[in-house]
C-alpha cells in the first residue's frame, strides 16, 4: 500500500495496514483513518457512499493479504473474493525508522492497530534484542532482554515489564558473572533481590537484602568471601550505615553503629575465646575512649583504651578480680542483635510484595511479577500431578498449566470464583470448605508454584543468607529466633488473608483463638530453617552437651541393675523379668536393656524437625515407661515425679541421644514462644534430666560404681 504526502511517498505491507470509520461532524462527514506503525493517515471520500467503498476495499484488500490471496480484483467480483473483516490482531514484520526507542529496530512478532502487542521479538542493530511481551508498542508482561557488552559479553535480564521499563521480579545474567535476582522498578533495582559474584571473580561476594534505586539500602546482609566476613545490618547508598554485625571466620566478631562503611561510637566485640569488649570506636576495629574489658574467667578491666584490636591494646583502668556476680563462662552465653531493627521490619520487602500481591486481586497474570518465576522446565510428572491435586484442594484452577507455563516453566493460578450456572468442581469446592486453615497453608507452602509456597521460598532464603555458613554462630541464636517467630506470625496473618473471602475479612474469633503462629504456621515453617538453626542450637549448648556426653558414656559403663541403683529407682518398680539370668549370673552385673519400649520411642526425638511430632514421642515415652511399670505392679499405676525423673533419666542414659540440650531447648522455640508462656512440664522434664547427667557427681559416682 503506497501513501502520498505532498513531495513524501511512502509505502506499507498490507498486514500492518489497518483501517476504521470516523464519527461524522459536521464539517468533515466523510473520513477514514489509516493505522500504521509510527503513524496515521485521514481519508476524506465526497460522500457516504464513497467512504463506504474504500472502508470495504482496504479491508478486502488487508484481509486478502493476510491469508495469501494477491489476485483480488481492484472494484469487487471475480473468483478471488472473499469476505469478512480482517483481524485487528495479526502477526507480522516491520523495521522501525522513526521511534526513539526502536529506531532501526526489526520486530517480528504480534501486531494489534499499528502498535506490537502480543508476542513479538525486537532486534536493533547494535545486537541488543528483546523476546517476551509487548503491550500497546511497550514492552509490558515477562520478556528476556540481552544486551551485548564488552569483550563479547552479553548482559541477559529476564524480567517482568511494564510500560516500556523493567518493573517486578527478574534474573538478571551480566557479562562480568554477577547475578542478580530480585525486584525492579523503572529498569533499577528496587525492593528485594539478591546480587552475587561467581566465585572465581575477585571481589567475591553476595548480598541479599533490600534496594533503592539500583543501591543497597534497607536491611540487608552482605558476604565478603575474600575475606571470609558477614555484615548484617542495615545500609544506605550502598554503605554500611546504621545498626550492624560483623563476623568473621576466624569467629570475632563486633556489634554497633556504622558510618559510612565505618562503625563508629559505642560497641562490643567478641571473640573465639570469649573476651568481651564494650566501649567506643572511632573505626572499624580501632578503640578509642572507655571501655570495659571482660575475660572468660570473669576477671574486668575499665578504663579507657586505645589502639586497634589485636593490635597490642593500651589501656589505663582498673583491674577487678572475681567476685560473687560474676560468673565463669558467662561470656560464652553473650547474644548479638540488641542494637539491631526489629524482626517485623528487617525483611519487609518480601511480605510487601505478597501483600502489593493480594491488593492486586491476586490476578494470575501478575504472580510472577509480584512473587517470582522458577527457571526450571522439566519436572517430575509424578510430582506434577500431586501438586496439581494439592492446588485444586486449595482453590487454584489448573487447566491451563500446561498452556500458561511456557518457556519459563512456572504455573499460572486463579483465585476467582466460577460465575452463577458454572458447574465448576462442586465436589472440590465443598472438600476445600471442610479443609482447617492449618491444612490448607500446608497443601500451599508445599507447592513451589502456589503464591504462599513462593512466599516460603523467599523466607528461605533470606534465613539461609543469614544464619548458614559464617552465620552459624552460636551468638546469633536471639536474633535467628525472632525472625523465626515474626515469620511465622506474618505468615498466619497473610494466609488468613489470602484464604480468606475478601483480603478485608478475617477468621472467626473461635477460630483465631485455636489458631495461633505456633500451631498452623510455625510447625510448618521450622522444617525449612531447621538445618541452621539447630546448629546454632548446637554450638550454643556445645559445653553442656560435652558434660552431658561424658555423664552418658560413665552411666554406660554401670549394667542396668547397677544403674537402677545408682538413680535411686524404687526396687519395686525394677522390671526383673525383663532380665535374662543364667543360674550362675549375678544380677548385680547384668547387662540387658529394661524399659526396652520407652528407649527406642525416645529414639525417634532425633529424626524430626516437627515440633508436635517430638512433643508426641516424648509423651509416648512416658506412656511406655508408666506401661512397664503398670506390667510389673500388675495394676495400674500413675508414676509421681519423684518415682518419674529417675526411670526418665534412666532411659535418656540408655537412649544415648546426642546434642540433646539443643534439641529440648530448640523444641521449646515451638512451646514457648515468650517469656511469658511457661514450658511445657514434659519438656522441663526432659531437661531436667539432661542437667542431672551434666553433674560432676555423677560422672564420678558412675566410675566409682563401675569399678566397685
Amino acid at each position: 500500500m503506497g501513501v502520498i504526502q505532498g513531495s513524501d511517498a511512502n509505502s506499507y505491507k498490507l498486514d500492518t495496514v489497518w483501517v476504521e470509520s470516523l464519527p461524522g461532524t459536521n464539517s468533515e462527514k466523510h473520513q477514514l483513518k489509516i493505522i500504521v506503525p509510527e503513524e496515521d493517515f485521514v481519508l476524506n471520500a465526497q460522500d457516504l457512499k464513497h467512504k463506504t467503498l474504500w472502508l470495504w476495499k482496504l479491508n478486502q484488500a488487508v484481509l486478502q493479504h493476510v491469508q495469501g490471496q494477491l489476485n483480488f480484483p481492484l472494484w469487487g467480483g471475480g473468483e478471488g473474493q472473499v469476505s469478512g473483516t480482517p483481524q485487528t490482531s495479526r502477526f507480522a514484520v516491520h523495521t522501525f525508522v522513526a521511534d526513539s526507542r526502536f529506531k532501526g529496530a526489526l520486530y517480528e512478532g504480534d501486531w494489534s492497530w499499528g502498535k506490537p502487542h502480543g508476542r513479538g521479538t525486537m532486534k536493533w542493530p547494535d545486537g541488543r534484542n528483546y523476546t517476551g511481551q509487548f503491550k500497546e508498542g511497550q514492552e509490558n508482561g515477562f520478556g528476556v532482554y540481552v544486551c551485548p557488552g564488552p569483550e563479547e559479553t552479553f548482559d541477559c535480564y529476564k524480567c517482568h515489564w511494564e510500560e516500556g521499563v523493567m518493573h517486578g521480579y527478574g534474573i538478571c545474567e551480566y557479562g562480568n558473572s554477577t547475578t542478580y535476582k530480585g525486584y525492579f522498578r523503572d529498569n533499577r533495582r528496587h525492593g528485594f533481590g539478591i546480587l552475587c559474584s561467581s566465585t572465581s571473580e575477585k571481589p567475591a561476594f553476595k548480598y541479599t537484602g533490600h534496594w533503592e534505586d539500583d543501591k543497597k539500602a534497607g536491611y540487608g546482609v552482605f558476604d565478603d568471601l575474600d575475606r571470609g566476613e558477614r555484615y548484617i545490618g542495615t545500609w544506605t547508598e550502598n554503605y554500611k550505615h546504621g545498626p550492624g554485625i560483623v563476623i568473621t571466620q576466624s569467629g570475632l566478631c563486633y556489634e554497633g553503629k556504622f558510618h559510612y562503611n565505618k562503625m563508629v561510637g559505642s560497641g562490643k566485640i567478641l571473640s573465639e575465646d570469649d573476651h568481651v569488649y564494650e566501649g567506643e570506636f572511632s573505626e572499624e576495629l580501632v578503640l578509642t575512649g572507655k571501655g570495659k574489658l571482660s575475660f572468660p574467667n570473669g576477671y574486668v578491666i575499665e578504663g579507657l583504651f586505645s589502639n586497634k584490636w589485636g593490635s597490642g591494646l593500651r589501656t589505663n583502668g582498673v583491674f577487678s578480680k572475681l567476685d560473687e556476680q560474676t560468673t565463669p563462662g558467662v561470656n560464652s552465653k553473650l547474644q548479638l542483635g540488641s542494637q539491631i531493627i526489629a524482626a517485623e521490619e528487617r525483611w519487609r520487602g518480601i511480605y510487601q510484595q505478597f501483600e502489593d500481591f493480594l491488593k492486586s486481586g491476586c490476578v494470575e497474570t501478575s504472580s510472577e511479577s509480584f512473587l517470582g518465576f522458577h527457571s526450571e522446565n522439566s519436572r517430575d510428572p509424578r510430582k506434577n500431578l500431586k501438586e496439581r491435586e494439592s492446588r485444586e484442594e486449595v482453590g487454584w484452577d489448573t487447566e491451563s498449566e500446561t498452556a500458561a507455563s511456557g518457556d519459563q516453566g512456572y504455573l499460572y493460578c486463579d483465585r476467582q470464583k466460577p460465575t452463577e450456572g458454572e458447574n465448576k468442581s462442586p465436589e472440590g469446592s465443598s472438600r476445600r470448605e471442610e479443609l482447617s486453615l492449618r491444612e490448607q497453608v500446608r497443601l500451599a507452602l508445599e507447592s513451589a508454584h502456589h503464591p504462599l509456597g513462593k512466599l516460603l521460598h523467599m523466607v528461605t532464603l533470606t534465613f539461609q543468607a543469614s544464619y548458614s555458613g559464617i552465620g552459624t554462630y552460636k551468638r546469633l541464636l536471639s536474633l535467628a529466633r525472632q525472625e523465626v517467630v515474626t515469620h511465622a506470625q506474618t505468615l498466619l496473618i497473610l494466609s488468613r488473608r489470602f484464604f480468606s473471602t475478601s483480603p478485608q475479612n478475617d477468621v472467626t474469633s473461635q477460630d483465631s483463638e485455636e489458631q495461633t503462629p505456633f500451631t498452623v504456621t510455625l510447625p510448618l515453617l521450622l522444617p525449612h530453617l531447621y538445618p541452621d538453626l539447630f546448629m546454632m542450637y548446637m554450638l550454643y549448648h556445645e559445653p553442656g552437651d560435652a558434660l552431658y556426653w561424658k555423664g552418658i558414656v560413665h552411666l554406660g559403663l554401670l549394667p542396668d541393675l547397677k544403674l537402677l541403683e545408682f538413680l535411686e529407682v524404687q526396687k519395686h518398680l525394677w522390671p526383673l523379668q525383663d532380665l535374662h539370668l543364667t543360674k550362675n549370673q549375678r544380677k548385680s552385673i547384668v547387662k540387658d536393656v529394661c524399659f526396652e519400649s520407652a528407649i527406642e520411642c525416645l529414639q525417634k526425638i532425633s529424626s524430626t524437625a516437627d515440633a508436635q511430632e517430638k512433643m508426641d514421642t516424648i509423651m509416648k515415652t512416658y506412656g511406655e515407661i508408666e506401661n512397664t511399670v503398670t506390667r510389673v505392679l500388675r495394676r495400674e499405676y500413675n508414676l509421681p515425679m519423684d518415682d518419674l525423673l529417675p526411670l526418665l533419666v534412666y532411659v535418656v542414659s540408655r537412649a544415648s541421644i546426642q546434642n540433646s540440650a539443643a534439641r529440648a531447648t530448640s523444641l521449646s522455640l515451638s512451646l514457648a514462644p515468650s517469656s511469658e508462656t511457661p514450658l511445657n512440664p514434659n519438656v522441663l522434664s526432659l531437661q531436667s534430666c539432661y542437667q542431672h547427667i551434666q553433674k560432676e557427681e555423677i560422672r564420678l559416682g558412675a566410675c566409682l560404681n563401675s569399678v566397685s
